[in-house]
């Protein structure tokens, strides 16, 4: 595809960023972990691959990959509605996958939330696979994170 380019983020990006999140309605934590503060900090760290996809200088999608050592994370993943089913989450994917495997990482994990069944049916053709015997717990210091 013309001018497609996946390029990493940087803390310039925020505001468009967000405008991606809000146009994608991807649900995201401004007073939080996705605060400016929280991100730019998160991206210094070398367990963290946020990358950005544009096409003809337009941001269209966006994915962070992180891993503990162990297992890798796929998060933030989002597309423009406009340009779903195009074969664009499926580049960062494999970019975030590739970035991750790069780093010694051999499992590769994402969370859906349950009322999300389009991002469940993107990753199993994407090869996950869902495991309805795993409950997800958290323990947050305040819920804005």
């Amino acid at each position: 595809m013309k001018n497609l380019i996946i390029r990493e983020y940087s803390i310039e990006d925020y505001d468009s960023l967000i405008r991606l999140w809000n146009l994608s309605e991807l649900p995201y934590k401004p007073k939080g972990r996705d605060k400016k503060e929280n991100i730019t900090k998160e991206i210094k760290q070398k367990r963290s691959f946020f990358l950005l996809l544009e096409l003809e200088g337009e941001l269209i999608g966006s994915i962070l990959a992180t891993h503990d050592g162990r297992k890798g994370w796929i998060n933030r993943l989002a597309i423009l509605p406009e340009y779903r089913k195009s074969g664009f989450a499926t580049k960062l994917i494999k970019e975030a996958e590739n970035k991750l495997i790069n780093a010694g990482i051999g499992i590769i994990a994402c969370l859906i939330e349950d009322w999300n069944t389009s991002s469940m049916k993107f990753f199993k053709k994407s090869g996950y696979k869902s495991h309805i015997d795993i409950i997800y717990f958290t323990k947050r210091i305040h819920e804005d994170i």
